[in-house]
C-alpha cells in the first residue's frame, strides 16, 4: 500500500503528482476509472490558499521579463522545494494575470486501495539499444 504524500509521474504529462490523485492537477487527465476513483472525485478538496494577481505594464516603459517561482518551506524554513514555473516578457501596455492554489484533500481508504494496485513509484529509464557496439572497419591501404 502506498504511503500517504508518496508521488510518482503522471503518465500523460511527465509531471510529479500525488499517487493518490484521480486526475492529474497538471494535465487534467483522468487516472483512474474505477468506483474508487468516482468516490475520490466527488470529495471536494479544500483550497486553503487561493492567490491571484495581475500586473499592468505602463505602455510608455519598455519591455518586463519574468520568472515565477515557486517554494515550499517545511515549519522550520527548510526549502522542500523551489521551481520556476514560467518565465516569459511582458510588452508595454500588456498585462499577465499570475494565480497560485494549494488544493488539499484527505486521503481515503478506497483511493489508497486503488492506488495499492498500480506499479511501484519508480523512475522511466531510458530506453537501451540492445544492439551490439558497431566493430570498426579495418582501414584499407
Amino acid at each position: 500500500m502506498s504511503s500517504v504524500g508518496e508521488a510518482w509521474k503522471c503518465p500523460h504529462c511527465g509531471q510529479r503528482i500525488l499517487r493518490s490523485a484521480v486526475i492529474c492537477p497538471a494535465c487534467q487527465r483522468r487516472l483512474r476509472f474505477d468506483a474508487a476513483a468516482q468516490a475520490h472525485s466527488a470529495t471536494a478538496a479544500n483550497s486553503p490558499l487561493h492567490i491571484e494577481g495581475t500586473i499592468h505594464h505602463p505602455p510608455a516603459e519598455k519591455a518586463w521579463e519574468y520568472s515565477v517561482i515557486v517554494q515550499v518551506r517545511d515549519a522550520e524554513g527548510a526549502v522542500l522545494a523551489r521551481h520556476v514555473v514560467g518565465v516569459g516578457a511582458i510588452e508595454p501596455g500588456d498585462t499577465r494575470t499570475f494565480t497560485l492554489q494549494v488544493e488539499m484533500r484527505a486521503p481515503e481508504e478506497s483511493a489508497r486501495a486503488a492506488v495499492a494496485s498500480r506499479p511501484p513509484a519508480v523512475e522511466r529509464a531510458k530506453p537501451t539499444s540492445t544492439l551490439p557496439p558497431k566493430q570498426p572497419t579495418p582501414a584499407k591501404s
